[in-house]
């Protein structure tokens, strides 16, 4: 089996490095020679890096910070035009927008507002976890806005991983879960996280024991009303039915290990999941769990290289 997606799993899932400052190659979004970018929009805010070069969306899940991708980002700012995406209410921003109903659909209104008035060509989008369900939803939906989309260690209809192979899983089964794991998040704002619990989360999304305390300083610098909402959302967003609109070349990078998940049962079950893509390469990555870019980062910068260079 993968992983259940339960309340106390997104607490900790998507958080990854400790924040740090991007002070090479930033460039505002109205002048490329100044210092520093940051727009603010509705449900998220974007920093760009770079000055040249194909635009990179990078995209981080549930309560991660863009810092997720201080690993991978300034080395493609060599080459390329990088948006970090942060969503409201994570990494210690403002909730914005995102107390309401709506953050999946917002997300991808704000994503594709900014491709559209920036004319942006040949983009790239990289998202993981319920970032890749905004990057599969942006592609569907806005077929001509990507160009290439990966999706890192995600399924377009993440409730499946909490029932049984074979189960024909709808999102009027899992709704009641979902609400459930909803308000048990949300009740926790203005409270002291358990520590021990969330060290247990942490555990559970890396196998490396040096990225514990990042990951858990992430995990509590997200607001748990905005967390328990994406929750929500992501748990009830089916998107198996717009896969077939999607034009973009998708990768889809995944993690297995010697205990869970199992690469031989990881490969066929990606495979079914995504059947319906046109266009699609699937890259298995171990030993890994959830965070693949910080379990294996050298396996997963050389599957970005070959997937923007292809």
């Amino acid at each position: 089996m993968f992983f259940i997606l339960t309340a106390s799993r997104v607490l900790a899932q998507e958080v990854a490095s400790a924040s740090r400052p991007y002070q090479q190659h930033e460039v505002t979004f109205d002048n490329p020679s100044a210092a520093s970018s940051t727009r603010q929009m509705d449900h998220i805010s974007v920093k760009v890096m770079g000055t040249t070069g194909s635009p990179v969306f990078l995209i981080p899940g549930i309560s991660a910070p863009r810092a997720t991708w201080d690993g991978i980002a300034p080395e493609l700012a060599k080459t390329h035009l990088v948006y970090l995406v942060q969503i409201n209410g994570f990494g210690g921003d403002a909730p914005g927008a995102n107390l309401n109903p709506g953050i999946l659909t917002g997300i991808v209104a704000d994503l594709y507002e900014l491709i559209s008035s920036r004319k942006l060509n040949d983009v790239a989008v990289v998202g993981h976890s319920m970032g890749g369900i905004v990057g599969l939803m942006l592609a569907a939906r806005h077929p001509a806005s990507v160009e290439r989309l990966m999706v890192v260690d995600e399924v377009p209809f993440s409730s499946v991983l909490m029932f049984p192979p074979g189960t024909d899983v709808t999102v009027s089964m899992v709704e009641p879960r979902a609400a459930q794991a909803r308000d048990a998040v949300a009740a926790g704002y203005g409270k002291p996280p358990d520590p021990a619990a969330v060290e247990a989360n942490v555990a559970r999304v890396t196998l490396n024991p040096e990225n514990h305390a990042r990951l858990k300083e992430w995990a509590m610098a997200a607001d748990p009303r905005v967390t328990a909402r994406a929750l929500y959302e992501n748990l009830t967003t089916d998107l198996r039915p717009e896969l077939a609109a999607i034009r973009a070349s998708v990768t889809v990078v995944y993690a297995w290990n010697d205990k869970y998940p199992l690469k031989e049962r990881a490969d066929p079950f990606f495979r079914q999941q995504y059947a319906a893509v046109q266009r699609i390469t699937y890259v298995g990555i171990g030993q890994s769990a959830h965070l693949v870019m910080l379990d294996q980062p050298a396996k997963f910068q050389e599957a970005l290289e070959h997937f923007l260079s292809n």
